[in-house]
């Protein structure tokens, strides 16, 4: 079945789309950027960049960072960030709910 992707541009020229969505995913359940980055097969300069155009984005802070030291750096999210991601999720899922036969009917239309 084919399936749906969405992304969200703001009148700001800013966008977010899956893939900051996945990376914001993996910082929260790793607590590391460098992790994430890994994951997603990207650098770790790739996925700090998007981490931080997602940061300036919005008014409020999606993701809190400590550069390592001592005790070690991490990323986290922020409340605000969980919410972005749960606002994502949601229209994604309606989306993907309102377009489910439309998707249907094209994929009977594609090749063999």
């Amino acid at each position: 079945m084919p399936r749906l992707t969405l992304r969200i541009d703001f009148e700001s020229g800013s966008q977010i789309g899956h893939g900051k969505i996945r990376l914001l995913e993996l910082i929260a359940e790793h607590g590391s950027i460098s992790r994430a980055a890994r994951e997603m097969k990207m650098s770790y300069r790739r996925a700090w960049l998007l981490a931080d155009e997602t940061n300036r984005m919005f008014a409020k802070p999606v993701l809190e960072t400590q550069h390592g030291g001592p005790g070690g750096g991490f990323a986290r999210l922020t409340p605000f960030g969980r919410s972005v991601i749960g606002h994502y999720r949601a229209i994604e899922g309606q989306a993907a709910k309102a377009g489910r036969a439309h998707l249907a009917a094209l994929r009977r239309g594609l090749a063999e």
